[in-house]
């Protein structure tokens, strides 16, 4: 056991001094305060802190809204419907009333058709946009009478020729919808063939094609080239509108395979032959016996 316990003076040196260190750092531990200042806070400042900060929060969250802009309900469709608070029965009661060909002229008629609740009306009533002579007539007969008028071809305008200010005279034609009109008519050197090309302005319901035509015409149609669609290659093709590289070697495949189309009409078998834009298509096209020119 002596062996054990026997130092030599370096080793003795050695031990009294981690002895020193070990109970001068407990005094220093116990006598000194290491804890962090308590920091004080100014009630007043930061309640008014916290007000401002929510009235700015208050601010961003009322901005980031979706605005609502002036519009017709007689055009509302499903997501304008949605994002205004109606619900889908509401909107399909809308879509019902305006397939019989009727309009709605006013904010108490909207809620009569699509029992909207007070107020949900109260709320968006106030954005409703009918056109002038519907807020300045004083009888509804009067209204069916204008939007039941119809022009003959002499009495109609020029569709080339019209500006948007006489496009807004259309029932369902505002500003915004006028200058897409004339946009898409100028994007053609020379404007419209006929009246058929209303239907690719983008956005423009079928209800509104009809009620321009009722008073616009082509009266000086864009002059074209027809091209014959039993002798037409795919790039001649493919410069007619509606028709892609996809459709334009359908259509060749088809007339390889069937021989000769004996009238346009016969597009309309050729596989995903887009039918519903056949009118515009047929404009550029002519069959070998000019049948449809």
């Amino acid at each position: 056991m002596k062996s054990h316990f026997k130092f030599s003076k370096q080793q003795r040196n050695g031990i009294f001094l981690l002895v020193f260190l070990i109970v001068a750092l407990q005094c220093v531990y116990f006598f000194f305060n290491f804890s962090s200042e308590e920091i004080k806070v100014n009630s007043e400042a930061l309640s008014a802190f916290n007000k401002e900060f929510d009235s700015l929060k208050a601010i961003k969250l009322e901005a980031s809204k979706p605005r609502i802009y002036p519009f017709n309900p007689n055009y509302i469709t499903d997501y304008k419907g949605e994002t205004l608070g109606m619900t889908t029965q509401e909107i399909d009661r809308l879509f019902a009333f305006r397939k019989q060909g009727k309009f709605i002229n006013s904010a108490k008629q909207f809620q009569e058709v699509t029992q909207v609740s007070d107020s949900l009306l109260n709320a968006i009533s106030p954005y409703f946009k009918f056109p002038d002579w519907v807020e300045n007539s004083s009888s509804n007969t009067v209204k069916k009478t204008v939007t039941k008028t119809v022009s003959k071809f002499h009495q109609k305008k020029d569709l080339n020729t019209a500006t948007a200010e006489d496009l807004q005279t259309v029932y369902g034609v505002g500003a915004y919808y006028a200058k897409r009109i004339i946009r898409f008519r100028n994007s053609f050197p020379g404007g419209f063939i006929a009246d058929v090309q209303l239907k690719d302005v983008y956005g423009l319901k079928s209800e509104v094609v009809k009620n321009i035509t009722e008073k616009f015409t082509v009266k000086t149609p864009r002059q074209v080239k027809r091209v014959n669609i039993n002798s037409a290659s795919v790039n001649e093709l493919v410069t007619i509108q509606h028709i892609d590289y996809r459709l334009a070697n359908s259509i060749v495949d088809y007339r390889q395979k069937n021989g000769h189309f004996k009238s346009l009409s016969d597009l309309k078998k050729v596989n995903d032959f887009p039918v519903n834009k056949f009118e515009i298509i047929e404009l550029y096209l002519q069959s070998e016996n000019n049948l449809n020119e």
